[in-house]
């Protein structure tokens, strides 16, 4: 065991916390999906409602290298749309998250997990072109990305499912869900520090840590951006994340 900054941690679960780190930096610049083997992985460690302040920062700080690579290609139109039924959603999340305790947080994270799994296989299947852009669809996938982001750091199927089917380019893409990401994790802080108290000098301090992981994770997913093949990838990434979000509920 390891006394760091008032946690006890095994070696291997350090380990674990720089391997989340890892795969939120590859997430953050293009390899999206991965993050959603991080979520549940730390959510077994630390807990449901912990887990997710201890993952924010760690996304602010990955959002910030795909925002600097990538800000020139962001669609602000969209974004314009997102942002104010995006934040109604944090407030119902974080609302729903001190209403309930933590083994009830974390069923509420698997729900979602399993909700996001379907919504990634549907956008294999099916033709990602046929929704069209009416504001209430974005309206509707603001909130949703809302609250699924505060319960879980979540929506990362949810944006993509929107911006997918507004038929944007790669770089567009992630430059769009880059700034959305960065904005509405920001506004999370407040209410992650103060009303759910699950980020505090610990816990940013193990973030900062991590921050060497998550550059390393960065700097990964900018090379295998471009050369990964795209669906194999996703499909073992809905293959894993089925089985951890299945672990979550043992």
């Amino acid at each position: 065991m390891i006394e760091l900054f008032n946690y006890s941690l095994s070696y291997q679960t350090l380990s674990f916390v720089f391997l989340v780190a890892f795969f939120v930096g590859m997430a953050k610049t293009g390899v999206h999906g991965i993050s959603m083997l991080a979520v549940p992985l730390l959510a077994v460690i630390f807990g449901g409602k912990a887990s997710t302040g201890l993952m924010l920062p760690m996304l602010i700080m990955a959002d910030l290298f795909a925002v600097k690579y990538y800000h020139r290609h962001a669609n602000w139109s969209y974004l314009i749309k997102l942002f104010p039924s995006a934040a109604c959603g944090v407030l119902v999340g974080t609302w729903l998250g001190n209403q309930v305790d933590d083994q009830a947080f974390r069923l509420l994270m698997s729900g979602i997990i399993f909700v996001s799994l379907g919504v990634m296989i549907w956008m294999e299947k099916a033709n990602k072109q046929s929704i069209p852009d009416y504001t209430w669809f974005a309206l509707l996938m603001g909130f949703v990305g809302g609250v699924s982001t505060m319960i879980g750091n979540l929506a990362g199927p949810i944006m993509g499912l929107y911006l997918l089917s507004m038929r944007l380019p790669k770089n567009e893409y992630i430059g769009t869900a880059a700034w959305f990401f960065l904005v509405i994790n920001l506004f999370k802080v407040p209410f992650h520090i103060y009303s759910w108290e699950s980020i505090d000098t610990d816990s940013f301090m193990l973030n900062l840590i991590s921050l060497p992981f998550i550059a390393i994770g960065a700097v990964m997913g900018f090379y295998i951006v471009k050369r990964i093949p795209d669906k194999q990838y996703r499909w073992f990434v809905i293959g894993m994340t089925s089985i951890a979000a299945v672990f979550m509920n043992i």
